[in-house]
């Protein structure tokens, strides 16, 4: 059985939290991108996630990297099936598997 997102209650995000994540190091061999987006998918309530998305892409960020299994970040979310206002934020923004 897969994990599913697990609902995150009154945690505050401010902007410059949600900037940090721009800079989550990926361990060697992982695409710096798709490793910030999943972290940042994992970590985010679905508005903060929306509002990283922007910075992410705004910094240069390709919204589809791929993990080493030809993944993105969008393919495992559309596995879990409470991510729907992540998966619209990442579509929303130009992902695609």
């Amino acid at each position: 059985m897969k994990k599913d997102k697990e609902k995150v209650l009154d945690e505050v995000w401010t902007e410059d939290r949600v900037r940090e994540f721009l800079s989550v190091e990926a361990k060697a061999g992982v695409d710096a991108d798709f490793h910030r987006l999943l972290k940042a998918y994992q970590s985010m309530r679905a508005d903060d996630f929306e509002l990283f998305i922007g910075m992410f892409l705004q910094a240069g960020g390709n919204i589809n990297a791929l993990d080493q299994a030809g993944r993105s970040v969008l393919s495992y979310a559309k596995e879990h099936r409470n991510a729907g206002d992540y998966i619209a934020a990442l579509e929303k923004h130009g992902a695609n598997i």
